[in-house]
């Protein structure tokens, strides 16, 4: 009998996947659909509940409508809203951007010197943790832009996970790399650019996608404390008008809005950080199974 009769043989008696392998695919597998099916289960249930809920209670539409009413405002309210969303999406993009920017440079100059990072890094968390909602009437007193102030109140929301975890990422470098980088005579800026900022990527990324939520947040809560209306409002402004005349389907036609943009800035930032990191971090490499 020839090796090649043999070793058909053997494949024939022998099967594809063992029992171990059948698992470990059926899991993939329902890892992959499931994390797109099973949220949106959750959300049709949830509408289907809180429909029955003012059905079954007899619930006024101005206490809480029910979802159709709420969409059917959407639609026909659509132009003041979308342009509305628009305001607050400029005010959002640009502070993010400007928390990127100074955030980055900020945390490279930290690198760079130590004693710049002990004067000034405490002052950066100062910043973080006093609520933005206190300084947001004083900005709105100092500052003569409405847009200046808008964007500086969503910058001071967005500006810190930026800052803190491009830091922590430029010193998480390998310091034995670190080392072989002095070893052969690498300057202050070639360590850089090669090694510290390379590795300090993914720490950047995991800042960004929660800086772009937290600018969206602070420029609702400043538009909140700015309340002025008019063509340039956005949408903080939209909920507070339709809270004072009772029109709560407008309100929660708002708040969908806000809530599918946040949603739509993670998963871009997310999607951002998966092409930038899918093809070397352990994070984003997808493994065998």
């Amino acid at each position: 009998m020839s090796i090649a009769e043999n070793q058909s043989r053997i494949s024939e008696s022998q099967p594809l996947y063992d029992a171990d392998d059948l698992k470990r695919l059926r899991a993939a597998r329902f890892e992959r659909f499931g994390r797109w099916l099973l949220p949106v289960v959750v959300l049709i249930a949830a509408i289907w509940l809180w429909d029955r809920i003012v059905v079954w209670n007899e619930i006024p539409h101005f206490i809480l409508p029910r979802p159709g009413l709420v969409m059917q405002t959407l639609i026909s309210d659509w132009p003041m809203l979308f342009s509305a969303l628009m305001i607050t999406l400029q005010i959002t993009m640009m502070a993010l951007a400007v928390a990127v920017i100074g955030g980055v440079g900020l945390a490279v100059l930290f690198t760079q010197s130590r004693l710049v990072e002990m004067s000034f890094y405490p002052y950066a968390v100062i910043m973080q943790v006093t609520p933005v909602v206190a300084i947001a009437p004083l900005i709105f007193i100092y500052v003569d832009s409405r847009t200046a102030g808008l964007l500086l109140c969503a910058w001071l929301v967005a500006f810190f996970p930026v800052l803190a975890n491009t830091t922590l990422g430029l010193n998480s470098a390998d310091h034995n790399l670190r080392d072989l980088f002095r070893i052969y005579g690498a300057s202050r800026w070639q360590t850089l650019r090669y090694l510290r900022l390379p590795s300090a990527l993914p720490y950047f990324l995991g800042g960004l996608r929660i800086a772009g939520g937290l600018a969206l947040i602070g420029a609702v809560v400043a538009e909140y404390v700015a309340g002025t209306g008019g063509h340039g409002s956005g949408l903080a402004f939209r909920i507070l008008e339709a809270g004072y005349r009772l029109n709560i389907p407008r309100m929660f036609a708002a708040l969908i809005l806000i809530a599918v943009t946040g949603v739509i800035i993670f998963a871009g930032l997310s999607f951002l950080s998966h092409m930038l990191l899918r093809k070397w971090h352990e994070s984003a490499v997808k493994r065998e199974t």
